[in-house]
Formats: C-alpha cells, sequence, structure tokens
C-alpha cells in the first residue's frame, strides 16, 4: 500500500511541474523500459589497462537472476555504489583491476549481510540512491586502487561546466546485441541542476544529484550503474551512476549520478573513511 501511495504523489506531482518531460530509469533497469538495451558508456572510447584502478565490476545474484553494475573502490575494505544495484541481492562477485570485463587480478565474493544501502533509497524518485560493500581487505597495487573523495568544502560547488570522466562495461550502442568486453569511458560536462530539472523535474534532479550532458549519443547505461563519475581536473570521486532518460541511452537527455559531497558524512559514518 504504501509503494502505491508514493507512486500516486509522484504521479500527481507531473501536474505541479515536479517531473516534466522526461521519465528517468535506473540504468539497470533500462532493458525493461526499452527492451535492445543493455549497456554501457555507449559510443565511449576503449581504456587501457591500468587506467581506471578504482573501478570494480559488480555481477549481483539474486533468488530472481542477476545483474552487472560497475563501483569505485574507496579504502582496503570498501567499494561504493548505488543503492538501487545491491537493492534486492544476495550476494555479489566484486571483479578488481579488470580491464577485460571477465578476467580480473583478484576477485572476492560477498554476501547481502555486507551491503550497507542507504536506508532512505526511494526507487520512485530515485533519492539516496547510494550503498556501500564491505569486503575482505585488498592489497593496493599499480592496477587495483582506491579513488579520493571530494573535500567537505567541495560541498558547495555545482561543478557545473567542469569535465568528470564516467566509466564501466556494456554494450557499444543501444542496438548491440552483446555486451563490450573491455571497460569504456568518456569525459563529460556537468550541467547545473536546472537544466537537469527542465528534464527530469524537481523530485529527481534534487541538489543531492549531479548531471551530465549527453550529446553525440554518449552517455552511460545499463551495466554503468553504481560506477565512477570522477572529475577530470583532480580525479576525485564526485558521482555514482544512478539514472538516465528511459528514452534511452542515445536520447540526449541528461545523465544522472548521486552526488558524493551530499553523502559523506554518511560514508564517514558507516565505513571510517573520512573525506
Amino acid at each position: 500500500m504504501k509503494v502505491f501511495v508514493v507512486l500516486a504523489l509522484a504521479l500527481a506531482s507531473v501536474s505541479a511541474g515536479l517531473l516534466p518531460q522526461g521519465a528517468p530509469v535506473h540504468p539497470k533497469d533500462l532493458s525493461v523500459a526499452v527492451a535492445p538495451i543493455q549497456g554501457r558508456i555507449t559510443n565511449g572510447l576503449t581504456a587501457s589497462e591500468g587506467q581506471f584502478p578504482y573501478q570494480v565490476g559488480l555481477s549481483f545474484s539474486s533468488t530472481s537472476g542477476s545483474w552487472w553494475c560497475g563501483g569505485s573502490i574507496i579504502g582496503n575494505e570498501y567499494v561504493l555504489t548505488a543503492a538501487h544495484c545491491t537493492s534486492g541481492a544476495s550476494g555479489v562477485t566484486i571483479y578488481y583491476g579488470a580491464t577485460v570485463r571477465t578476467s580480473a587480478k583478484l576477485t572476492q565474493t560477498v554476501s547481502s549481510s555486507g551491503f550497507i544501502q542507504h536506508a532512505s533509497y526511494n526507487s520512485i524518485v530515485l533519492s539516496n540512491d547510494i550503498s556501500l560493500i564491505k569486503t575482505p581487505s585488498v592489497t593496493f597495487t599499480s592496477y587495483i586502487q582506491k579513488v579520493e573523495l571530494p573535500a567537505i568544502e567541495s560541498t558547495y560547488s555545482t561543478y557545473a561546466g567542469q569535465k568528470a570522466i564516467a566509466s564501466g562495461w556494456g554494450k557499444v550502442s543501444d542496438s548491440a546485441s552483446s555486451v563490450a568486453s573491455t571497460l569504456q569511458y568518456e569525459t563529460f560536462e556537468v550541467v547545473s541542476v536546472a537544466t537537469c530539472q527542465a528534464t527530469y523535474g524537481s523530485l529527481i534532479a534534487t541538489s543531492k544529484v549531479i548531471c551530465v550532458a549527453t550529446p553525440n549519443k554518449t552517455s552511460t547505461c545499463n551495466g554503468d550503474s553504481g560506477g565512477p563519475l570522477v572529475l577530470a581536473s583532480n580525479n576525485k570521486l564526485i558521482g555514482v551512476t544512478s539514472f538516465v532518460s528511459s528514452a534511452g541511452c542515445e536520447s540526449g537527455a541528461p545523465a544522472g549520478f548521486t552526488r558524493t559531497t551530499s553523502f559523506l558524512d554518511w560514508i564517514k559514518a558507516n565505513s571510517g573513511i573520512a573525506y
């Protein structure tokens, strides 16, 4: 009953202009909304070995199936990903140091007891879309390395106009029939929250979200969920891949990320990792 009430409220907000035009969807779920899409950084570039040592691949399992997401190493015992990736999963296999998707330098299997999903994650308005995975300790190498969190003073930065890099695995286009075997990436320009709200409305595109422009049919997509958005100027983790337009990854609509600076205190409280 609660789900239907929340959904009704969300739909009612359309008339108030809170959810105009584009319907957002988690990349992991996009194959349901747009059947041919299973993908990655659409029309992106192929990463070289060791280029993104903080990137991990996450193969989640559940009683109802399995799915692929990305994540970021933020400490020897913690991976940061999206709540919509951990939600409903019974366990995950983590691929560390991989460029070829299933050829990792190290793999670990973690049960759902190691998931720390944000208690206020809301799958209707896609808010608080962030989770930690507590892992056995890993030793850092040139291929396996943590990414730095942004400083607390970055909380007030909009990042609008700045360049940021997203990475992940998946299809080479919306119409591709199989996932790419190698890690993909692309550099995007961050747009203002107001620009993002023009497509998704203010219930979705809040101050806790970062959006990027997706010109030339280049975007995050299914398979990239939970992966990193790193500021190009200083390699700090500013976002976690959260949503795209249900019209498809090549639609040209902004792509959305959970804003890391909005959850620095939550990360510290649940992992001990300070910013």
